[in-house]
């Protein structure tokens, strides 16, 4: 699988991931449990690591934390998870049991989940960044109405990360968002990248491009998930899923050449 450098370290990150939401918000003695250790099977074995969650995503991250303790190896995973409450002192308590959860004493990556006090949050996280106990710092967001205080955020801080939605059919980031993580030094993770649902029911049943074998890849998801990290900006896409399956075809988006800018338009044209 490729990687692409995280600017602020030049650490390198494949560029497919794993999203836990909804998927991964399920018991032991569900059946869909039972499928998850293949899923982390096939994201490690066509090399991705990160995987994200949240505590507002249910029990994903314990969830997360069990499949990982058992799971042979451990080490690929880089570990990625918010803080989404107010308050210093709720601010922590959340981490420090997403810390338990995850069964880890250390998170590659802490987000302020959709910008919630991240005033209060991030003197936090920078301070827990200088002591070793993540890696990296960053913010999310997913509404539109939100990206003039993304702008100022990252334009005012010193950030690692911005983890936003980007699709096929939800571009509007492209316009200013993507360019000034470029400027900024900011790795961007594309949250929802195969879009709400709607984007593969619309493209189902239609035929794929003619040059798909060209970019290696052999099916929407993939050829959607390649349409993002197409973009010079992107470094990572998570795709949620819970099926060994899914996460096995969307892992071959991370494999051959991108789109060109004529091929990327073409897909724009098509979704209509």
């Amino acid at each position: 699988m490729q990687t692409r450098a995280i600017p602020s370290s030049a650490e390198s990150l494949p560029i497919i991931g794993l999203g836990t939401y909804r998927g991964f918000d399920v018991a032991p003695g569900d059946p869909a449990y039972r499928q998850l250790p293949a899923v982390l099977d096939e994201l490690f074995s066509k090399g991705g690591t990160l995987i994200d969650s949240s505590p507002m995503y249910g029990r994903a991250e314990e969830t997360t934390g069990e499949l990982l303790s058992i799971h042979e190896p451990r080490s690929p995973a880089f570990l990625a998870t918010k803080v989404w409450t107010r308050g210093r002192k709720e601010g922590i308590a959340q981490m420090e049991q997403s810390f338990s959860l995850l069964r880890t004493e250390r998170i590659d990556l802490m987000q302020i989940h959709n910008l919630l006090d991240w005033q209060t949050h991030l003197p936090t996280l920078r301070e827990w960044k200088a002591q070793g106990r993540i890696r990296y710092i960053g913010i999310t967001h997913y509404t539109p109405s939100a990206y003039e205080e993304v702008e100022a955020v990252l334009k005012a801080e010193p950030l690692d990360f911005l983890q936003i939605n980007y699709a096929l059919d939800d571009r509007g980031v492209e316009k200013r968002i993507l360019p000034l993580c470029r400027e900024r030094g900011v790795a961007v993770i594309c949250n929802r990248p195969l879009g709400g649902g709607d984007l593969l029911a619309r493209l189902k049943g239609k035929p794929l491009p003619g040059w798909v074998s060209d970019v290696q890849v052999n099916s929407w998801p993939q050829l959607a998930l390649k349409f993002l990290l197409s973009h010079s900006a992107v470094t990572c896409v998570i795709p949620g899923t819970g099926n060994p399956r899914y996460m096995a075809d969307n892992a071959r988006a991370g494999f051959g050449p991108m789109l060109t800018d004529a091929q990327r338009h073409q897909l724009i044209a098509l979704l209509g």
